[in-house]
């Protein structure tokens, strides 16, 4: 059985091979990822993208699909009707 001596003196030698092997293979990935990159002309935003994608219509405006002749106030038709269109057949508040 080995002593506690022998034991951090086997731990401290273990990390010293832990960082040479780290090291010896990250230099190997870094110039595999370098070779790629150039290889397909990627750039960081291809690489590391958020994974989000915005669609097209993300925030546009739409069109107003409503409109009260009284005030010239529009609706487009989403979200909570307002309240001069509320109950109320929609037809005869249509924009041509």
């Amino acid at each position: 059985m080995s002593n506690y001596q022998e034991l951090l003196k086997q731990r401290e030698e273990l990390e010293a091979k832990i960082r040479e092997a780290r090291e010896t293979e990250l230099k190997d990935a870094i110039a595999q990822v370098r070779a790629l990159v150039a290889q397909f002309d990627l750039t960081a935003d291809d690489v590391f993208s958020s994974g989000k994608r915005s669609s097209k219509s993300s925030g546009a405006k739409v069109a107003p699909k409503y409109r009260n002749p009284a005030t010239g106030e529009t609706w487009t038709g989403r979200g909570k009707a307002p309240k001069w269109i509320a109950d109320k057949d929609r037809d005869q508040f249509l924009i041509a």
